[in-house]
């Protein structure tokens, strides 16, 4: 099974950034994970978006799209589980 490529909009890197170093562990070892599989069992599909998962790190949430096509996922989203769906 081939990488999925991983990249950050700025708007989630700058957001990534801004967290502590524990968390951003936690965070950075979810999305290595989905370079192999994008899919895993306790990603969700947001509602109401066409192409958006998200998968839950504790109190903290990333939101990501799916390229099949080209293997790649793009991060959109890395904000606490309260900030994250405003």
């Amino acid at each position: 099974m081939a990488l999925y490529e991983v990249q950050f909009k700025a708007s989630a890197a700058k957001e990534f950034r801004k967290l502590t170093l524990d968390v951003k562990g936690r965070i950075q070892k979810a999305i290595d994970g989905l370079r192999t599989d994008p899919r895993p069992a306790a990603m969700k599909k947001l509602a109401g978006e066409t192409n958006l998962y998200r998968i839950r790190v504790g109190d903290y949430r990333v939101v990501y799209e799916i390229d099949d096509s080209h293997q790649f996922i793009v991060v959109t989203r890395v904000r606490h589980r309260r900030d994250v769906y405003q």
